[in-house]
């Protein structure tokens, strides 16, 4: 079965197999408006799907049977997390239902699949004296410091994920209203507070960084290189890794997202609501913010176990 599996990811697809999967992406993108990553992982799980179909028995995804379904599952398994064999699951039962409602097929081999069991699994995140001492890190007295002060400031004050954080533009921020609009996940449009300090620290990179950084040339974007480009995800990542560091902050505790993961839990902690943490993330289904609340419990119990006279 792994020799058959790495055997089928470097096959090629049949023409009308690429077109089955290209017609089953353009579908999603028009009914559901899904991010193109979301696409791009839906269609990469078909693809290695069909390539294993193809080697191993011959057969197009369209004609897969229940028991295809499990001897591949059961091989995927052991080299993938549950979180990506429970996307397979998804990937499968919305190209197995789109099937059904073209009419190409009489049953759904996926509906006696049982998705895999995961682990609870709860975002790191950073104390708040942690999230000081790293806004504190970059040298604001240059032009890139002032820059990824604002970015760092701007993150932790909205818990943008890092994607939409580098994908800002200047005219998608108002200073004077104190909130920006940002494109999520879906394409889904939302507006996010900004705060007072993360405010300050904008208007400051722009009046006195921004030009600078620039230098002459032009950009609508609101973080810029002194390429002139736009700040990229990889970038900006390398730079909090520089910045933790400095801050006493050990790189296993640091991840792209989390100061997005602070700003959820900080919230939580002093008391805001559950929806309104869900509404400023930009989550679809609050299942996805009740990740949180685990972290609120247990300080909650911390603070309890401290002030209380009988705790």
């Amino acid at each position: 079965m792994a020799d058959s599996a790495r055997t089928a990811a470097l096959s090629p697809l049949p023409a009308a197999v690429q077109a089955d999967l290209d017609a089953f992406c353009d579908t999603l993108w028009l009914s559901d408006g899904l991010s193109r990553n979301t696409l791009a992982a839906y269609r990469r799980d078909l693809a290695l799907f069909a390539r294993w179909l193809h080697a191993a028995h011959g057969i197009a995804p369209a004609e897969a049977q229940a028991a295809h379904l499990h001897a591949y599952l059961a091989d995927f398994s052991q080299r993938a997390k549950p979180t990506s064999q429970r996307r397979l699951l998804s990937t499968w039962r919305r190209y197995f239902h789109a099937q059904m409602q073209a009419g190409r097929i009489a049953s759904d081999p996926t509906q006696r699949l049982d998705p895999p069991m995961v682990a609870p699994r709860f975002p790191r995140s950073l104390s708040e004296a942690e999230v000081d001492a790293l806004l504190d890190t970059p040298d604001t007295g240059t032009a890139l410091g002032l820059r990824d002060k604002a970015m760092i400031e701007l993150l932790y004050a909205t818990g943008l994920r890092v994607s939409e954080l580098v994908g800002l533009r200047r005219f998608e921020v108002s200073l004077n209203d104190g909130a920006l609009r940002v494109l999520g996940k879906g394409s889904k449009e939302r507006l996010v507070p900004i705060g007072a300090t993360a405010c300050d620290w904008l208007r400051r990179y722009l009046d006195d960084a921004h030009g600078q950084i620039l230098a002459g040339r032009h950009s609508d974007a609101l973080f810029v290189t002194v390429q002139g480009a736009a700040m990229s995800r990889q970038m900006f990542w390398r730079l909090i890794k520089r910045y933790a560091a400095g801050a006493g902050i050990s790189s296993e505790r640091i991840s792209p997202h989390t100061l997005r993961h602070a700003f959820a839990t900080h919230l939580l902690n002093h008391g805001a609501d559950l929806r309104v943490v869900q509404l400023l993330l930009g989550h679809a289904d609050i299942s996805t913010t009740q990740i949180y609340t685990h972290i609120a419990r247990a300080r909650l119990k911390q603070l309890h176990a401290i002030h209380h006279p009988r705790a």
